[in-house]
């Protein structure tokens, strides 16, 4: 079992290959999938994967290869992506029709023309009973699926990159969606602005949670904004935190604001009579003058539902 296909969320699955069949890196071919026939390019997988799916219990169920393409298969996929453009306006046009509040994100034909799926996301549940009628009529001989997805769905389909250069982590690694607030970003010192830390989902960017856990073990022993502490200068109030280098900003009760290492200072109950500004991270930068409200970007049951 050393080839594999990259199928949804760009998931490698194993690949299941008769013994009469000579399949090379890079060719297109014929797999059966939950879905119907469909056409996806194999892939060799390196010797250290190969033996890691040997013994791992977890792994993507292997799908069967039917056949390699050969250059009529190649015109006829072809064919099915110019019907699934075709198959995606026609779509749009009866939801238009029918006043429904939903936004199609993609057409899916199988290479057996057998089904067809259409995504969408809504922001509520749709009764699409009158759309399904008439889509019946319009592709005949074929099975429909309408398909709900979340909004993180919708981009992991779509692909892209993201802010920071690289493709997005849902159409990459990404196989499950953490549960993500701002709160995350709070405690990581992140600008509290929409631009800098949702992504074109409209969600808090996945990447918030990577480093989560690295920021809670160095934030152990910071004293908290605003506390009273003593340093090597005498006494002062803590304005901001460096988490990961571990120093502390403490503004001294001569007006000077200095670092010092979070093991160098300690905190006391006494009354500094300093006023301190409030953490740049708290606040909206120019750009999020429209007033967007903050928990809008938080996950909800439109986020994401495992259902591509």
């Amino acid at each position: 079992m050393n080839f594999a296909v990259r199928y949804l969320k760009n998931t490698f699955y194993p690949l299941n290959v008769p013994e009469n069949i000579k399949l090379e890196d890079g060719q297109m071919v014929l797999v059966r999938t939950e879905k119907g026939e469909e056409a996806l390019k194999a892939f060799l997988v390196n010797s250290e994967v190969e033996r890691i799916w040997k013994t791992a219990k977890n792994k993507p169920e292997p799908l069967q290869l039917i056949r390699i393409l050969n250059q009529k298969d190649l015109k006829t996929l072809e064919e099915i992506k110019k019907e699934e453009v075709e198959a995606f306006f026609k779509c749009q046009a009866l939801v238009k029709q029918h006043n429904l509040v939903m936004n199609l994100v993609q057409c899916r034909i199988t290479f057996d023309k057998r089904k067809i799926t259409f995504y969408y996301t809504a922001p509520e549940r749709v009764d699409f009973r009158g759309l399904l009628k008439d889509l019946t009529q319009t592709f005949t001989r074929v099975r429909i699926d309408l398909r709900h997805i979340g909004v993180r769905d919708e981009t992991s389909i779509l692909e892209g990159v993201g802010i920071c250069g690289q493709p997005f982590c849902c159409s990459s690694f990404l196989r499950k969606f953490a549960t993500i607030n701002v709160k995350l970003a709070k405690d990581q010192g992140m600008p509290i602005a929409p631009g800098k830390i949702s992504g074109t989902c409209g969600r808090l960017l996945c990447c918030l949670t990577y480093e989560y856990s690295n920021y809670i073990e160095a934030a152990k022993g910071m004293p908290p904004i605003g506390s009273s502490v003593m340093t090597t200068e005498g006494l002062g109030k803590v304005c901001y935190l460096q988490f990961l280098s571990g120093k502390v900003a403490v503004k001294l009760e001569d007006g000077k604001t200095k670092e010092f290492d979070k093991n160098d200072i300690e905190m006391v109950d006494a009354d500094v009579n300093v006023e301190i500004d409030i953490p740049a991270i708290n606040t909206y930068d120019e750009e999020d003058s429209s007033n967007i409200d903050i928990k809008q970007l938080e996950d909800d049951k439109n986020s994401s539902t495992g259902n591509i």
